[in-house]
C-alpha cells in the first residue's frame, strides 16, 4: 500500500506472486479502492520466474512464510533483482548460508526491514549511545512480553510449526536481537539458551481443531479467536482467510492447545558479544501485559527504558514516553535524567512510515545506520538459530560454527 500510495511517484508496483489467488484478488481490490491503483498482474508461486521475466522489476519484496524466504531472496538475486525481505532473514543455518553465498555470488543488494530501528524510542536510545553518555556498554537486560492476545496468535497460525518459523526465538526475537546488535555496534559470539512450551499445546485443559468449529468456543475458552467484534477486521479476515481456505487449505484459527504445536512459549538466552558485552534476554507469549523492559549498563552510567503496547499495563501517558539515564560513579554525584520521546500511535510507533521513506524514496540521511543489510539480517537470526541449537543440545553454541563460510559485509 505504501508503494502504491504515498510513494507512487518514486516506484511502481508491477506484480504480485502468491500461493492463493483469492488473496491476490483481495489485494488488487484493496489497491484500487485505497490508492486508486490499477490492478497488477498476479502470478501463482510456480510462475515466479515468469513474473520476473515479464515484469522486469528492479527489486522483489519477500513476505512469504519464514521457511521460504531464502527461496525467493536467492532466486530474485539470481534473476538480476535486488531483494527486500521482512524479518527474519531465514530460519536455519543452511538457509542462511545459501543466502550469504548468493549475495556474494550475484553482487545484488539485500535489505532486511527491521522497522523497530526506526521507532522514535529506539532512535533516541541509539542517539544517547552514540553520544557516549554511558561509556562502553558491558551489560544488557532485555525482557520482551507478549500478551494473551498477541502471543496466543502465534500458536493459531503457521508460526506454531517450528519447521515454518524457527519458533519465536527466531521469528519474533530476531527483532530484539537486531536492536541489541545495533545498539552495541557489535556482533554475537556465543549463545546459551533455554526454552519450553509451558502454557499452549498439550498443556491446555481442552482442545478442538479450530475456533470456528470448536465445541468449547461458546463455553468461555480464554483463547477463543474473536474477529466479529470489529466490522472492518471481520471483512479483512473474511477475504484473506475464511473465503480463501478452499484455495490452499490454510486455517487461520487453529486451536492453541493442539498437541502437534512444537514451538516454545517461554524462552531465555545469554549472548556473549565479540567485544565482551553480555546480553540477558527473555521472551514469553502469555503475559497479562505486552511490551518490553530494557536496561543498558555502561562504564559511565545506566539507561532504563520500558514500553507498553497492550494488556493490563496499557495506559494513557500523555503526549510522550520517557526513559531514564543514570550517570555518576557514586551516590553523592549520581545524576538521573529523564528523556521524553513523543508518542506516535501509527504502526510500530511511527517506525514504519520512516522505514518506507528510507526504503522507497531513499532521500533520508542514515547517520545511525538504521537501514539493515544482509549481514545485519544474518547476525540477528543466527542468535535465534544458535539459541534453538543450544536448547536442543543443552550446550553453548558458537555463532562461527553455524556457517561454513563467513558472512560478508552488508550488501
Amino acid at each position: 500500500m505504501a508503494l502504491a500510495g504515498d510513494f507512487a511517484d518514486v516506484g511502481e508496483l508491477v506484480g504480485i506472486c502468491d500461493l492463493n489467488q483469492t488473496r491476490m484478488n483481495f489485494y488488487n481490490a484493496e489497491l484500487q479502492q485505497t490508492c486508486g491503483h490499477r490492478p497488477v498482474p498476479t502470478y501463482r508461486a510456480a510462475d515466479f520466474d515468469r513474473m520476473i521475466r515479464e515484469q522486469q522489476p528492479d527489486a522483489v519484496i519477500v513476505t512469504t512464510i519464514d521457511r521460504l524466504h531464502h527461496r525467493y531472496i536467492c532466486r530474485a538475486m539470481e534473476l538480476g533483482c535486488d531483494a527486500v525481505t521482512e524479518k527474519p532473514l531465514t530460519i536455519d543455518a543452511e538457509k542462511c548460508q545459501q543466502i550469504v553465498d548468493t549475495v556474494k555470488r550475484t553482487g545484488k543488494n539485500l535489505t532486511v526491514t527491521f522497522n523497530y530501528r526506526y521507532s522514535p524510542r529506539a532512535t533516541k536510545v541509539k542517539e544517547v549511545l552514540k553520544a557516549g553518555t554511558l561509556g562502553d556498554i558491558l551489560s544488557v537486560h532485555f525482557e520482551w512480553l507478549l500478551d494473551t492476545n498477541h502471543g496466543a496468535d502465534y500458536f493459531r497460525r503457521w508460526h506454531r510449526d517450528k519447521r515454518n518459523s524457527g519458533g519465536l526465538m527466531v521469528h519474533k526475537a530476531t527483532h530484539h536481537f537486531d536492536l541489541v546488535n545495533w545498539f552495541l555496534e557489535d556482533e554475537p559470539a556465543r549463545v546459551s539458551a533455554f526454552g519450553d512450551l509451558l502454557v499452549y499445546g498439550r498443556n491446555g485443559p481442552v482442545r478442538g481443531e479450530r475456533c470456528t468449529t470448536c465445541p468449547h468456543y461458546a463455553n468461555g475458552c480464554r483463547f477463543a479467536m474473536v474477529t466479529h467484534l470489529d466490522p472492518e477486521t471481520q471483512s479483512t479476515y473474511d477475504n484473506l482467510y475464511w473465503n480463501a481456505e478452499s484455495a490452499d487449505g490454510y486455517l487461520r484459527d487453529r486451536c492453541v492447545y493442539r498437541p502437534e504445536i512444537d514451538i516454545y512459549d517461554t524462552m531465555s538466552a545469554i549472548v556473549k558479544y565479540r567485544g565482551g558485552a553480555q546480553l540477558a534476554y527473555s521472551l514469553n507469549a502469555y503475559s497479562a501485559t505486552e511490551g518490553y523492559v530494557l536496561a543498558l549498563v555502561g562504564t559511565e552510567g545506566r539507561l532504563e527504558a520500558r514500553e507498553s503496547h497492550g494488556g493490563l499495563n496499557m495506559r494513557s501517558e500523555g503526549d510522550a514516553n520517557t526513559f531514564c539515564i543514570i550517570t555518576g560513579g557514586k551516590r553523592s554525584n549520581m545524576k538521573v535524567e529523564e528523556i521524553a520521546v513523543p508518542i506516535d500511535h501509527t504502526n510500530h510507533g511511527g517506525g514504519d512510515s520512516r522505514l518506507y521513506r528510507h526504503l522507497f524514496a531513499g532521500d533520508l540521511d542514515d547517520p545511525l545506520n538504521q537501514m539493515a543489510g544482509s549481514r545485519d539480517g544474518a547476525m540477528s537470526c543466527l542468535i535465534g538459530i544458535a539459541a534453538n541449537k543450544s536448547i536442543a543440545e543443552g550446550r553453548p553454541v558458537a555463532i562461527a560454527d553455524l556457517l561454513a563460510e563467513p558472512v560478508a559485509a552488508n550488501a
